[in-house]
């Protein structure tokens, strides 16, 4: 109950500190599948922000997070849970929280979920991991690949800078199929799509200091 008003202060707080534009919010309305996966590149610890602000309507995502972020203080472990983020790496549970998920998209849920896995560093686009294959081959769903960028003379968020959320053109469900989890070449056909996906938006539609490769 309280996700909608955190999102719409979360909107409010933002916009004062932040020059936001957001760039092709039109491509989450072609989804063709039931549920969605955001898959963005990271940067800040408060890339999910952006993109829930700059996707606004619909129902609350799951978000995927680190343990590390779970075990910041009581208070910031409530807030994460209010807006959706579950652990996943580093938990025993791991597997479980894979599996409810999939199921929860295929019921028509969104999952935001950072491929990379960890936050880049130098400007340097960092390969994507398999679990978000899993998870799209597993629910059937359509994935969307996503920039946050900052206009800054690094690349990285600061108070007042300009902003820039892309959306891309939904990648199909049917694209993720895979015949096990053990299906390499998939993996790695699709692994490139996402990247080469990213590099896109970021020539097209990124500042100087965008990453690129």
């Amino acid at each position: 109950m309280l996700y909608p008003i955190i999102l719409a202060g979360a909107w409010v707080i933002f916009h004062l500190f932040f020059r936001i534009q957001v760039i092709g919010r039109e491509n989450l309305k072609k989804i063709q599948s039931t549920g969605f996966i955001l898959a963005p590149t990271h940067i800040s610890a408060i890339d999910p922000v952006f993109i829930a602000i700059a996707r606004f309507w619909g129902k609350r995502m799951v978000v995927f997070g680190k343990k590390e972020l779970f075990e910041i203080n009581p208070f910031v472990t409530w807030f994460l849970k209010q807006c959706g983020c579950v652990m996943v790496r580093g938990t025993k549970d791991e597997m479980e929280t894979l599996q409810n998920t999939i199921e929860e998209c295929k019921k028509g849920r969104g999952l935001l979920l950072f491929p990379e896995g960890t936050r880049e560093k130098e400007g340097k686009l960092i390969p994507p991991k398999s679990g978000l294959f899993v998870v799209a081959a597993g629910a059937g769903t359509d994935v969307i690949p996503c920039r946050v960028l900052y206009d800054t003379p690094n690349g990285h968020m600061k108070l007042f800078c300009r902003v820039r959320v892309i959306f891309g053109e939904p990648m199909p469900a049917a694209q993720f199929a895979m015949e096990s989890r053990r299906d390499i070449k998939t993996l790695r056909a699709n692994k490139q799509a996402l990247t080469n996906a990213w590099i896109d938006l970021g020539q097209r539609y990124g500042f100087e200091g965008a990453a690129t490769a």
